[in-house]
């Protein structure tokens, strides 16, 4: 590739892969490695079916192409990957101009792309809540404090049914402050102040915190890459992402169910987003539940603010998990099925100078 079709091929926001003349893996573009949660690495040089499942056969359909040297669409199909939830889309077949035996493969879907793009731009996702974090604590607290004293103050002179109604007000209006103050704490998060950081060093103190409290119920176990170079990130900020996905997880999780925490390195993952910001991820860390899984409904939406799978859930969680790793330039993915739920953070490693001047 030349160097401007290199750069087109890597912003483009639809899933693409290129295919030799025996139906190999030559190439995959970053939003690929996102939908078939995996890397360019790891599906260079694999047959498609081994890495991709459609349900409908497309070797004629590659046959055609290929003989014709005309694009073809195979309009909605199934496409899914491993264990991930099939997507509706559209596929597009082409052949390459200067390789004819090569196939472009591209799979446009309205889901699909707003996933991508959700996944790749999640700043964006959390700008509604900062708004909303701001008017609220300025149009809703204070009338809602007012409120509560009024009721404590006609308490006083109740008794039987009415006290217990007025005990229901102060009870829900505090309620309702608390949820403002968790709003207010998202919309205050400072920026993150970034430093070489060993992420088992945080996902230990964030497991161990788990074990005593709100995953007391459940078996933790992990499976540490002891290679991993250091991490660019606040630790703060990482432990209390670590911690809210342990906790979503043992929420969903049943009595005596099991969290594994996964890390490893993906040497060609990278970010790249629409403004042109970006680069390497290649830490990863992996939190599966053996839960039933987020309802599908909402699974595209999980880290939007005040999206949640729960009754009394304030949505407010993994939208902030979202906003730390968008800040700290990572990137953040679900894959979700009913007995197995992966959150899958992506970190880009602290440089060496940042790394020498530390030690």
């Amino acid at each position: 590739m030349t160097a401007v079709t290199g750069a087109l091929w890597a912003s483009l926001p639809i899933p693409a892969l290129i295919l030799d003349a025996g139906d190999m893996i030559a190439d995959a573009n970053p939003a690929a490695e996102v939908f078939l949660n995996t890397s360019r690495k790891s599906l260079s040089g694999r047959a498609i079916a081994d890495k991709v499942l459609v349900d409908t056969p497309l070797d004629e359909a590659f046959e055609r192409v290929r003989r014709g040297q005309a694009p073809l669409f195979v309009n909605t199909v199934d496409v899914g990957a491993g264990n991930r939830r099939p997507v509706t889309c559209d596929i597009q077949i082409a052949p390459l101009a200067d390789r004819p035996d090569h196939l472009l493969l591209l799979f446009e879907s309205r889901d699909l792309a707003g996933r991508i793009d959700r996944a790749l731009s999640s700043k964006t996702a959390a700008k509604s809540a900062i708004g909303m974090a701001e008017m609220l604590a300025h149009e809703i607290k204070n009338p809602l404090a007012g409120i509560t004293g009024a009721a404590q103050l006609i308490s006083m002179s109740l008794s039987g049914e009415d006290l217990e109604l007025t005990d229901l007000i102060v009870a829900e209006t505090r309620r309702i402050l608390k949820l403002l103050e968790q709003v207010e704490d998202f919309g205050n998060l400072r920026a993150p102040d970034l430093k070489p950081v060993n992420i088992h060093d945080v996902l230990d103190r964030a497991r161990k915190s788990a074990m005593v409290g709100f995953a007391a119920h459940m078996t933790i176990r992990d499976e540490y890459d002891p290679s991993l170079p250091p991490a660019l990130a606040d630790p703060d900020q990482l432990q209390q992402v670590f911690q809210n996905l342990l906790k979503n997880a043992a929420e969903a999780g049943r009595q005596g169910g099991t969290i594994n925490i996964r890390t490893f390195y993906e040497m060609s993952l990278k970010v790249r987003r629409r403004d042109g910001t970006g680069g390497p991820v290649p830490l990863q860390v992996e939190i599966v539940d053996d839960g039933p899984g987020i309802p599908p409904d909402i699974a595209t939406d999980i880290f939007e603010p005040f999206v949640s799978g729960r009754e009394n859930g304030t949505g407010l969680g993994l939208a902030l998990v979202s906003k730390i790793i968008s800040d700290h330039d990572g990137l953040i993915t679900l894959d979700s099925v009913p007995g197995r739920t992966v959150f899958r953070i992506s970190l880009p490693i602290a440089p060496r100078d940042i790394v020498a001047e530390g030690q």
